[in-house]
Parts: structure tokens; sequence; C-alpha cells
């Protein structure tokens, strides 16, 4: 008990002032607000332009989760299902290899290439790196499940006549579920907080995600310390409110794999 206060502490108190004028924060930071107001969540979203970094962090990440998702379970599936042991030894070596590599080592590559490629400055230069280093983990999580799925149950499928592609979307997809909302989850997070390639890919102004954004906070809102918790706040809510609504999925997805076969 003591140690979930000491997490949810901070964010109880960025939840707490963000209902307070400045004065109030200043005199009493640990205080009750006098009275309850949105003043501080409608300057931010607003004032502050919140709503466009909002949305563009939503877009992006959430495309690129379902991209990585998608790309990660197929990759998985044929790396464990499908007959050619050479090929899926050299590809799982590649992604194992893939994620012994620092991230920062590679911006400055990975900014020559963005710029060759002509997709610096759109979001296409955070979707195809976000996919590229959410991959690997996808991967290895989605085969370590599909190992423990018995193959009787694609040897029915194929009995009835289903094609790869049929047991893949109607057997696999509906029995890795719980795994499948763990690994978005886990790729959703990670592409909503990074900071470093969203400040470095995104240029523009009106392109920036909610992280890179906070940072010119502090100068676009005044010091209006409110206002800027309620920007906090803004970028915390989306990620408890998908985690309350998915958290048995997630639980089942984390702990699957560990009790079967």
């Amino acid at each position: 008990m003591t140690y979930l206060l000491v997490i949810l502490n901070p964010l109880i108190w960025v939840f707490n002032s963000s209902f307070k004028q400045n004065r109030e924060i200043i005199a009493s930071p640990w205080s009750l607000p006098e009275s309850i107001t949105l003043a501080n969540y409608i300057n931010a979203w607003t004032g502050a332009n919140v709503s466009s970094y909002f949305v563009n962090s939503l877009y992006i990440s959430v495309c690129s989760a379902i991209a990585t998702l998608l790309l990660g379970t197929a990759t998985a599936y044929a790396i464990t299902r499908m007959k050619f042991p050479r090929v899926s030894k050299l590809i799982s070596s590649a992604l194992m290899l893939a994620l012994l590599i620092p991230a920062g080592s590679l911006l400055v590559p990975l900014y020559i290439l963005l710029r060759n490629l002509y997709i610096y400055n759109t979001p296409l230069a955070l979707v195809l790196p976000y996919i590229t280093f959410g991959l690997p983990i996808t991967v290895f999580i989605v085969a370590a499940f599909l190992k423990s799925v018995p193959a009787e149950l694609e040897e029915a499928g194929i009995m009835d006549g289903l094609s790869a592609y049929g047991l893949f979307g109607r057997v696999i997809v509906p029995i890795t579920m719980p795994t499948l909302i763990t690994v978005f989850m886990l790729n959703f997070l990670s592409n909503w907080n990074e900071f470093m390639m969203a400040n470095l890919f995104l240029a523009k102004e009106k392109l920036r995600t909610l992280p890179v954004a906070m940072v010119a906070f502090y100068d676009q809102l005044n010091m209006n310390y409110g206002s800027l918790c309620a920007a906090i706040m803004f970028s915390v809510i989306p990620v408890i409110l998908i985690y309350m609504m998915l958290q048995n999925r997630i639980i089942e997805g984390l702990t699957t794999g560990s009790i079967k076969g």
C-alpha cells in the first residue's frame, strides 16, 4: 500500500493542482482547490493548442502500434509454424540482434535516411521507426505464446478447408487476442511517451506530439502552473483510460503463456 501511494502521489498532486489557480498552488500546494473549475483544462486545450498535439500523438501512436501488431503477429506465426527452419532461425537471430542495438545510436543514420526518402517532417518519419523498433519484442512475445498453442487446432482447421491465411485470421488471431492486446498496449505506451525521435524528426510545430510540446508549454502557458498541470493530465488520461478498459485482457495476456503447455 505504501509503495502504491508513493507511485500515485505525483499523479494525485498534478491532478489536484490542475484545478487550482497559481496563487493557490504557490500558497498551499497540497491543499484541495477552493473551487472546482475546468478553466485550466480549457485554457490548455485551446490556448496552448494541446488539442492539435493530442491528435498528433494519438494518430501516430495508434497507427504505429496497429502496424507493428499486424507485422509482428504475421512474422511470429511464420517463424513458428512455417517449414523453413534455416530462414526462421536467421530471422530470429536478426530480431535478437536488433534488441541489442541502442536506439540512440541510430538517430543520425535515421535522420539521413528520412531526409533522403523525403519523409522527414511527415508522420511517416515517426511511424516507420516506431514500427521498426517495436517489431522485435512484438515478435518474441507473440511467438512465445504461439509455441504453446496445440498444433491440433490448426490441423482441425486444415481439415475444414482453411488456407494459411484462414488459419491465421480465424484460428490464431482469436486464440492469441489477450497477448495481442498486451503487445498493442506496450507498443502504444512506448510510442505515446517517446520524445527523442519525435523531437528530431518532426521540426514543424503543427506536427508536434505531446511529449515534445510539453517542453514548450512552460513558455506558452506564461507560467500558468494550473494549465500546465492540466496539459500533463491530457497526456496521462488516455493511457489510464485504455489500461482501465483493457486491464483484464492485459493481465491475461501476460500470464497465459506461463501457464500453458
